[in-house]
């Protein structure tokens, strides 16, 4: 069995295991785990029945991923989206006064025409046009911005109600503040004796000690049956497709979408370092694929959007190499199907240790930025600092991208732009002068 997976994923060649590939994909889905409670709470919103989401996020998490491990060979999961969601249900549905049956017309249309994109190589040809030095302020910028969502996850960063500042310490001598420094710290011990699966062992560290404390409850019972989809599933809604909304919506969901998960490819795979001479990603037209895919059977099961998980970072730090990693993810979420209970104690609190470290990983890249040069310095910073302070891994690209061009153009050197930023920097622009 060993050597069949070894010669199917090519463990050697990229110098890892199968226990490595495990390991590393149990810790990708324990720090996304999260997505099977939050994605059924924010899509109950927009009137969809709660448990028809749940196994509609598992099971359209589980073939996106399978179709990235087995397919692309890559190893990063996929599951539906966070801020695609909250787009979802509470913009298309609670604001702008559509159907749950409308916006999921949207989100298969957008799958579809992503597959058409992918097949094409315009997708793959996106990728490309992101100038070098931005591809790899984007694995810089997503290290911020994933270790500020832990530390939001857990409460030690917080938002205060009275608007005094944009953000604040939180509480961190009880409840889970303190859970997650605690975890922080054990995780970072860990790292830096160079435990093996350190990222997975400071989260099952965290849990036990959390139990306790009182912030982690165990659960009453271990098993339960997946509930049925009956209620989301092809849920269409086709009289209000060719309306002025639609494509609003449509455009909107297809450009959040694109550059959240090229930049999350880009930028997971350059902490792998996995890029090739020319800056790109292996397999990048398989993983398109794989999303595109996995976005049109997950409208038809009943969720929103699916794309690349950011979280995917935590099981590349934890030495994924290969499509093995998602393949064990997906496994998990099958898992998760029928054990939902036992992975409900997989709080914010526990992730968080392992996105601030991760966070700290992905921040490495920095060393190789071009710093020396202003017209390429200064896109990587905006790069940098707008993924966290936009809460946006697609508007950090955006100010790279756009200020790239406007650096480079009125420097006098505009022979270094090429005709795909062009295209690319004048798609940021209409987006947001029309949307």
């Amino acid at each position: 069995m060993n050597n069949f997976l070894d010669n199917f994923f090519k463990l050697k060649e990229n110098n890892t295991n199968v226990k490595t590939e495990f390991i590393a994909g149990i810790t990708t889905f324990m720090t996304m785990a999260y997505i099977l409670i939050v994605n059924p709470s924010i899509l109950s919103a927009a009137g969809m029945d709660s448990g028809a989401v749940f196994t509609a996020t598992a099971v359209s998490a589980i073939i996106a991923t399978l179709i990235m491990g087995l397919y692309a060979k890559l190893p990063f999961a996929q599951a539906p989206g966070m801020g695609l969601n909250a787009f979802f249900a509470y913009t298309v549905v609670l604001s702008m006064g559509y159907s749950y049956q409308f916006a999921l017309t949207a989100v298969l249309l957008e799958g579809l025409i992503f597959v058409l994109l992918t097949v094409f190589n315009i997708r793959e040809a996106i990728v490309d046009s992101i100038p070098v030095n931005i591809k790899r302020a984007i694995s810089v910028g997503i290290g911020l911005f994933i270790a500020l969502l832990g530390l939001e996850g857990a409460g030690i960063v917080v938002h205060p109600a009275d608007g005094g500042t944009i953000v604040a310490l939180g509480n961190i001598t009880s409840g889970a503040g303190l859970l997650a420094i605690i975890g922080i710290v054990i995780t970072g011990i860990l790292v830096a004796r160079k435990v093996k699966g350190a990222l997975f062992l400071g989260m099952i560290i965290t849990a036990v000690i959390g139990i306790p404390m009182g912030v982690i409850d165990l659960p009453n019972k271990i098993f339960s049956m997946p509930p049925s989809i009956s209620s989301t599933f092809m849920q269409f809604e086709w009289h209000n497709i060719f309306s002025w909304d639609m494509v609003i919506v449509l455009f909107t969901l297809l450009f959040m979408d694109m550059f959240d998960t090229i930049g999350t490819l880009v930028g997971v795979a350059t902490k792998a370092n996995m890029l090739d001479k020319d800056g790109r990603v292996p397999n990048i037209k398989k993983a398109l694929l794989a999303d595109a895919v996995g976005t049109t059977v997950g409208a038809c099961l009943g969720t929103s959007t699916v794309s690349t998980f950011v979280e995917s970072a935590s099981g590349v730090a934890e030495g994924g190499r290969t499509g093995l990693t998602a393949v064990s993810t997906a496994f998990m979420f099958f898992l998760a199907l029928f054990l939902s209970p036992i992975f409900g104690v997989i709080t914010s609190a526990v992730t968080a240790s392992v996105l601030v470290i991760v966070g700290l990983f992905m921040i490495e890249n920095i060393k190789e930025l071009n710093l020396e040069d202003y017209t390429e310095a200064i896109p990587a910073f905006l790069t940098i600092i707008m993924m966290p302070f936009s809460y946006s891994i697609s508007d950090g690209i955006v100010f790279g991208v756009v200020s790239y061009i406007l650096l480079k153009l009125f420097t006098g050197k505009w022979k270094e732009i090429s005709w795909g930023t062009v295209a690319v920097g004048i798609v940021f622009v209409l987006k947001f002068v029309f949307i």
